[in-house]
């Protein structure tokens, strides 16, 4: 039996970094947005180039691996090398990859990420096959887990997420879901049957905004927290993040920590709440490590190169000075 099985895309990311680029502000309707400025009609020469793998499933599932847990992974890629790239480096991690679907008629997802002059980035995404993920391609006889994490999927991949929360229901499965502003902005309706089923459900500030239409803190936990998930999770970059079970919210603020790159952040975070709660099924214990995994990876380039097995990560728990706060909801 797996500890979790990973579902969400994959893909192959290209980081391309150019001293060319600009920060520009705009303004508009009181909101300010920052946007990554290229000169046109000039070749821009690139001063590096890395290659790695990464996309929800892949880089949670990594994670959870080096963190202890016996994993798999659920994805969609085609069947050439960068399908194989992927498959070999899960292979690589320890982690099983017969649920992985390799279809000859489909691409494998490819992204370029930007860098950014303020250690955020600007990725380019091509989703090919992680789209179009089918229930019927998956092998149910394998789903034999304790766990599911859900990481963003769309289209057909998301009835397939839908799917898979009612195969969790029915074989009493647990499920984590991290959803990104791509279905939140559908509203809780649209994720409702995802929802209802969901044990641990993270996701930003922004999103959680976005979702229940509030603002103060408390009033957006508690109602995320009646459309269903048992516990639930908001982050916010280097700020204040919140976690509420139901009666108590704890809050922490993260170290002080020099970014790098912020890709995979969110992935680190997530998927070593879970580990946490797999291990302990403490809270406080849990957002220790989240937090620990997370700051490895923003003090290094790609999602993957810096996540922390579970010995190099109690180690900073130890010396990192996370102030948990804990109260009764109002």
């Amino acid at each position: 039996m797996y500890d979790v099985i990973t579902v969400g895309s994959s893909t192959v990311d290209v980081f391309a970094k150019t001293k060319f680029s600009e920060l520009i502000k705009i303004m508009s309707n009181n909101t300010k947005k920052d946007f990554l400025a290229y000169p046109t009609g000039s070749k821009i020469l690139i001063e590096e180039l890395n290659f790695t793998t990464g996309g929800g499933a892949t880089n949670t599932a990594v994670c959870l691996a080096r963190l202890g847990q016996k994993v798999s992974c659920i994805s969609k890629t085609g069947s050439g090398s960068n399908a194989s790239k992927i498959i070999n480096h899960l292979k690589r991690e320890n982690i099983d990859s017969n649920l992985i679907v390799c279809s000859k008629n489909s691409r494998t997802g490819y992204s370029i990420i930007l860098d950014s002059l303020k250690h955020d980035r600007s990725i380019l995404a091509f989703k090919g096959s992680n789209n179009n993920l089918k229930f019927s391609e998956i092998n149910r006889k394998k789903l034999n887990t304790k766990w599911f994490y859900f990481s963003t999927m769309l289209g057909e991949s998301f009835k397939t997420l839908e799917k898979l929360a009612k195969f969790a229901e029915k074989n009493k499965i647990k499920i984590a879901f991290n959803a990104s502003e791509y279905l939140v902005k559908k509203g809780s309706r649209f994720l409702k049957n995802i929802l209802e089923k969901t044990d641990i459900f993270v996701l930003n500030k922004d999103e959680a905004k976005l979702l229940v239409k509030k603002e103060k803190i408390d009033n957006i936990l508690k109602a995320i927290h009646k459309l269903g998930p048992r516990t639930v999770i908001i982050t916010d970059g280097k700020n204040e993040f919140f976690v509420f079970d139901g009666e108590f919210i704890y809050s922490a603020r993260p170290t002080k920590t020099k970014i790098i790159e912020t890709t995979g952040a969110g992935d680190a975070f997530a998927a070593s709440f879970l580990s946490g709660m797999i291990k302990k099924n403490n809270i406080e214990f849990a957002m220790r490590l989240a937090s620990a995994n997370s700051e490895s990876v923003i003090q290094h380039h790609g999602a993957k190169n810096k996540l922390l097995n579970y010995k190099e990560a109690l180690k900073i728990i130890k010396k990192e000075d996370l102030n948990i706060k804990k109260r009764k909801i109002r």
